[in-house]
């Protein structure tokens, strides 16, 4: 049984590379800013983020699928995931700019917010129609309340937070700041593994049998 992770993510690859899956990678060619938009036009307003990441995972993990049933070799599971992080009723993606980075942490430091985590899961076989399971996680994370200037100052120097949703890692270098998670903490990471374990099974899919 084949496993594709249908993301360039290093956290959600290390993370399934942990679990005892050894996973073959490919991008998905999903404009997520004209999903998102899309989806608010068509509703006629913002997508709570919940919604959001599943939908992002959806298009993802759909893109990928396809492209392997059309080739028509592929024997087993694609999974996609997204991410966002919620704050004070803001959600937050990746930062980007060492600015915005910084500014937001002036903001969860102390506070406690939401992790968003939405996945995708599609069974592909040759021959046979595509299946899918999807589901959202969360998790909330605390971040320590005496974070000083200057160490946020080497965090975000550091580029870690640059390209993460949130701004933050719970498994790298942010991980000092963190205070306390509830929730799956893979879920913090990039992807809840039990999530994922759980729509397998309802695949057809056991997990073990993904192991390499």
């Amino acid at each position: 049984m084949r496993v594709c992770l249908a993301s360039t993510s290093p956290a959600r690859l290390m993370l399934l590379r942990q679990a005892g899956i050894e996973p073959v990678t490919q991008s998905p060619d999903v404009d997520e800013d004209a999903v998102a938009a899309a989806a608010a036009a068509a509703r006629g307003a913002e997508l709570a983020p919940e919604e959001l990441v599943l939908l992002l995972a959806r298009a993802k993990a759909a893109d990928v699928a396809h492209r392997l049933a059309d080739e028509g070799s592929f024997d087993g599971i694609v999974i996609g995931g997204d991410s966002m992080f919620a704050l004070g009723g803001r959600v937050y993606g990746k930062p980007y700019t060492p600015e915005e980075a910084t500014r937001r942490w002036h903001e969860m430091r102390g506070a406690t917010g939401i992790l968003h985590s939405g996945h995708s899961v599609f069974r592909v076989a040759p021959g046979e129609p595509l299946v899918e399971a999807t589901a959202t996680a969360e998790a909330a994370v605390t971040f320590a309340d005496d974070i000083t200037d200057a160490e946020l100052a080497a965090y975000v120097a550091s580029g870690e937070p640059l390209l993460v949703a949130g701004a933050f890692t719970v498994d790298s270098l942010g991980g000092a700041f963190i205070t306390r998670v509830d929730g799956d903490p893979s879920t913090v990471v990039g992807m809840s593994l039990s999530t994922v374990r759980r729509l397998a099974a309802e695949l057809g899919v056991t997990w073990t049998d993904l192991w390499s």
